[in-house]
């Protein structure tokens, strides 16, 4: 015990030197990335793109990204590559914040951060639409095998407060990476635009995606504000019966329908419906019963009475003829 107690205390400091140079060192200075740019992408969508720092000192460690979404809503997430998607609306502006984090068992390292800015859109105060709502209605496609289910659109709002009058509204919709421009709108008693129909959209209704509806306008008396809202699908929830349904009441039924016709003819073949249902026997007729007694009984007297008339007729022939002689 007294040699292996030396052998183990040096197997100890080697593990923890060894753990040392694998470990980062607390020392380690994280710089922030570098490049970092917010690119609109579509409607309501945005792109984060940054680069490492090239004057980040290098060891064999797995850095990560901190992201902060500062406006319109706060959030924040982590993540190992360099770009980031962000689906959110953008009439308010977008800004967020970047840093190089270094995570173990006992710390959090990180760097500063470093930030980038969308401005909101231009336009003048009191000009964008208002109360603007959505709603999709799914019903059956029975011509289409590949989309089974159409979804329409149907979008309202109203006219901005301070909107001159000559204002009209164009309204816009994304749905994944498709984007399009309404055909056919309403218009109130002065021609501007506070409805719009699509028929036939490229929305799935199953869809997880989140539906980004873009409103902007135009005048020439002012800068019309655009104003963007997100949807989600299950919110805006209108569907008629699916077609997915109504064949599945149908094959159901079928096989029910066929089920029954093959076990009626297995019974017929088996004899088995005689055995599980016999006839039931037809009950007796006291009266014709006694109709075939008394017929057989005066049948029988009617010959009983000849015979014995035949007998009583030969002896008196006999008689007769021996008194004459």
């Amino acid at each position: 015990m007294i040699i292996m107690a030396p052998v183990l205390l040096i197997l100890l400091g080697a593990t923890e030197i060894l753990q040392a140079d694998l470990l980062p060192d607390d020392k380690i200075s994280l710089l922030p990335p570098v490049n970092f740019t917010i690119k609109v992408t579509g409607l309501a969508q945005v792109l984060l793109r940054w680069e490492p720092n090239p004057d980040q000192e290098q060891r064999n460690v797995n850095l990560e990204y901190q992201v902060k979404i500062n406006a319109p809503k706060e959030d924040d997430y982590e993540t190992r590559i360099t770009e980031s998607k962000c689906v959110t609306i953008l009439h308010k502006g977008f800004s967020a914040s970047v840093r190089t984090i270094l995570q173990n068992d006992h710390s959090l390292l990180a760097s500063s951060w470093a930030s980038a800015e969308l401005h909101a859109p231009p336009g003048s105060p009191g000009t964008s639409v208002v109360n603007l709502t959505c709603t999709t209605n799914t019903t059956a496609d029975n011509y289409s095998h590949l989309r089974p289910y159409q979804v329409s659109l149907h979008c309202t709002w109203l006219v901005g407060t301070d909107a001159p009058e000559d204002t009209q509204y164009f309204l816009y919709y994304r749905y994944g990476s498709w984007t399009e421009e309404c055909q056919e709108y309403s218009k109130d008693s002065t021609g501007r635009n506070i409805a719009c129909w699509f028929p036939r959209t490229f929305i799935h209704s199953r869809g997880r995606d989140r539906l980004a509806v873009l409103v902007n306008g135009s005048s020439k008396h002012s800068a019309i504000k655009p104003f963007d809202q997100l949807f989600a699908l299950h919110a805006i929830g209108k569907d008629e019966h699916k077609p997915l349904r109504e064949w599945f009441l149908i094959v159901l039924m079928a096989t029910i329908c066929f089920i029954l016709l093959i076990l009626l003819l297995i019974c017929r073949i088996c004899h088995l419906w005689i055995k599980l249902f016999p006839p039931i026997p037809a009950p007796k007729s006291n009266i014709k019963d006694l109709f075939v007694t008394a017929n057989y009984e005066k049948a029988g007297s009617v010959e009983t009475e000849i015979e014995v008339i035949s007998y009583i007729e030969k002896p008196g022939v006999e008689t007769l003829e021996d008194s004459v002689f």
